[in-house]
Formats: structure tokens, C-alpha cells, sequence
């Protein structure tokens, strides 16, 4: 018996009968002969891991452009942070921790420079519409690897394909990254904020300080507890009422008071401007594109408009400044 074989045995004990089993995965598009020491949702975690899209993140915006100072997040610390929660809530309810980490780790691969500002420019230049959840999918399936994509598991996919709040995750592993992404990204930009300047701890709401609590640490404890002790033995991922309408009441206040808020938004307009310029100059001219994503259009018949969406949400938020510098600026030579 291999150590892959064990893990599945040991999962098969273990785990809540509502668990995703590793053994019984949908499996890949493309059949792969099985690894000997990982099961297949811990190949994956390393897939992602290990990939490009997933570095880029480090130089991708969470939610200020381009802040002055060390601390604030960034894409790739906003995904390890979605990561360990989910981790923490697969643990306690004994489900897949490997799944979780899998798709927690792999839910923004797709997203663009400049954070949701990119996501709506693209999408607003892009006449096939632009989504960084399907963008996420398209990288693992098909950018990756020049073009092989990373084959990962159906599990893995859906749940980066379905993260956001309208989706509909198929594996409770997937619910939690969905619950966790909300409740990482709110309390993190809560904290940015507030090294921001832009809020203070007293300006929060008294009444979601008195039920979530007052710092970063006690809200996490709490959200985290709610959603653990409510699906318990379930076959469900839940908060209670009160609990997920209070955190939907934070969400509010921090899209009224901070995401909306001119001083975090402040260079929002040239952010989006810059990429609807480099959407109009690689439409006019895809050649100037990197020979790969060229190769797309060119011998994998993939649409022109879509490509060049690719091109540029791979960028990360300096090469991106880079690029509209060497089209756009002139150069002095003299």
C-alpha cells in the first residue's frame, strides 16, 4: 500500500461522512496516473502552489493602490489569510483540509492589476465581459504551463469557479472558502483602513462592535466560531442569522465608508483608465503581446478579445505601470 493509498484510508476513518474523500474525487479532464506520497486534492494545493499566476499575486492590489508602507495586503497575503481560515473551519468540522486549501489558495489566480478596479475596466473594455473567478479557471486549465494548464481535480475548479457570493459551491469544502474569503477580506480591509487612516476602531458601528467585537482578533474568533458551531454534524456550511446579518452589515459599512471612500480610491480613475488603454493597443495590436498568448489566437483559434484580456490581467500592478509607460510615455534621449 502506497503513503497516497494510506492518507485515503485514513481520510476514509477520519472525516465527516459529508467530507469530500479524496479517493472519490470526479477525477481530471486529463487522467493522470496517481502519485505514490500525495492524494490528489494535495497534489493540487502544490499545483497551485507552484505556479506563476500564484506568485504574481505578491505584486497584485487587495484593496489600496499602491500604499505607502510595508503592511498593507496585497493579493497573495489576502489569499494565505483565506487559506488558514479555511483550514481552521475544514479541521474543526472534519472535512477535507486539503480541498480547502486547495481552492482557498487557488480563488484569485484570475485576478487583475489593481485589484476589483482592473476586474471592472476589463470588463467594461472586453465585449465578452471579464470575471476574475472564470479568469481563475481559464489559468488552470489553459494559461498555465504554457498553455497545458495545471489538470487539476473537478472539486478544485468548482470551488474557484464558485467563490464569490452568488455562487453555488458543489463540496462544503468549497462553501467554507466562500464564507472564509468574506470574512478574511473584511476584517483585513477593516485593519488596512484603519493604518490607512481612514477608519478608526471607535468609528465602527457600536452595534457590530458589540456582536462581532472590537479588534481583528475578536471579530475573526467570532465569525470563525459562529460558522464552525453552526455546521457541526451538518451537511452544510452556516452562520447563524444574526451572526451572517450583522457580518453582511459590516460588509455594508466598509463598501459606504472605505471602498467607495475618495482617499482609498483616490488613484481608481487612472488605474482603470491605463487598462482600457492597453485593452484598445493590444486589440489594435496583438502582436506586441507575448509570443504565447499570440500562439493562442493564432494556433489554438482562441478569440483575439478574450486573449488580450489574458494578457493583461496576468500583469501585475507594476509591470502593468511598465508597459502603459513604454507604449504611452514619451521617451527623452537626450
Amino acid at each position: 500500500m502506497t503513503i497516497r493509498e494510506e492518507t485515503e484510508e485514513l481520510e476514509q476513518s477520519y472525516l465527516s461522512p459529508y467530507a469530500s474523500h479524496s479517493r472519490d474525487s470526479r477525477g481530471r479532464e486529463v487522467p493522470e496516473e496517481k502519485c505514490d506520497l500525495r492524494t490528489d486534492y494535495q497534489r493540487d494545493r502544490d499545483r497551485i502552489l507552484h505556479c506563476k499566476a500564484f506568485r504574481r499575486l505578491k505584486h497584485k492590489t487587495q484593496v489600496f493602490l499602491n500604499p505607502k508602507g510595508d503592511h498593507y495586503r496585497t493579493r497573495l497575503t489576502h489569499t494565505l489569510e483565506v487559506a488558514q481560515l479555511s483550514r481552521t473551519c475544514a479541521r474543526a468540522l472534519r472535512l477535507n483540509e486539503d480541498l480547502a486549501d486547495a481552492i482557498a489558495l487557488g480563488h484569485d489566480l484570475g485576478h487583475t492589476p489593481y485589484g476589483h478596479i482592473g476586474e471592472r475596466a476589463l470588463r467594461a473594455a472586453c465585449p465578452l465581459g471579464f470575471s476574475h473567478n472564470e479568469q481563475s479557471i481559464r489559468i488552470v486549465e489553459l494559461l498555465e504551463k504554457g498553455g497545458e494548464g495545471l489538470n487539476l481535480t473537478w472539486e478544485v475548479k468548482d470551488g474557484i469557479l464558485n467563490h464569490q457570493t452568488s455562487g453555488t459551491p458543489h463540496t462544503l469544502e468549497g462553501k467554507i472558502v466562500r464564507y472564509c474569503d468574506k470574512i478574511a477580506y473584511i476584517n483585513a480591509d477593516i485593519d488596512d483602513a484603519i493604518r490607512a487612516g481612514i477608519l478608526t476602531e471607535e468609528g465602527i458601528p457600536e452595534n457590530f462592535r458589540q456582536v462581532i467585537g472590537g479588534s481583528t482578533r475578536e471579530r475573526l474568533n467570532t465569525l470563525i466560531h459562529d460558522l464552525i458551531m453552526n455546521s457541526r454534524g451538518k451537511n452544510a456550511i452556516l452562520m447563524s442569522g444574526e451572526m451572517e446579518s450583522q457580518m453582511l452589515g459590516l460588509r455594508s459599512f466598509m463598501f459606504e465608508n472605505v471602498y467607495r471612500n475618495p482617499a482609498a480610491r483616490g488613484e481608481e480613475e487612472k488605474a482603470g483608465h491605463l487598462l482600457q488603454s492597453l485593452y484598445e493597443e493590444y486589440s489594435r495590436h496583438p502582436e506586441r503581446m507575448s509570443k504565447e498568448y499570440i500562439r493562442l489566437i493564432e494556433d489554438r483559434n482562441e478569440k483575439k478579445e478574450r486573449v488580450v484580456c489574458d494578457y493583461i490581467a496576468g500583469m501585475t500592478d507594476s509591470y502593468a505601470n511598465y508597459i502603459f509607460t513604454e507604449l504611452f510615455v514619451p521617451q527623452i534621449t537626450y
